[in-house]
């Protein structure tokens, strides 16, 4: 139990070092990986968590939330690179 919470203190030093890097990231792509970063190391704590607590259902939501995370990162980086998240179609503009 106490290699669980050893670990489980692992993780939460890592989030506040990636929150270190978000607010301190020179570049955006620099704050756009520490959000990813946490959003992964948030979906390790859950899944420690639930296994701590033998709770399953914690996995379920750790899946949620990372899909939520991977679809998130793909759209911010599209929206940076193209100004857009949607592709316009010719007959917008009438």
């Amino acid at each position: 139990m106490t290699m669980l919470l050893a670990t489980a203190a692992a993780l939460f030093v890592a989030m506040m070092m990636v929150l270190i890097r978000l607010f301190a990231g020179p570049t955006l792509y620099d704050r756009v990986l520490a959000v990813n970063t946490f959003g992964t190391l948030t979906v390790l704590l859950l899944g420690l968590l639930g296994f701590i607590t033998e709770r399953p259902d914690f996995l379920d939501i750790a899946i949620l939330y990372a899909l939520i995370n991977f679809v998130a990162t793909i759209a911010i980086l599209k929206f940076f690179r193209y100004r857009a998240l949607g592709r316009r179609s010719p007959l917008a503009g009438e």
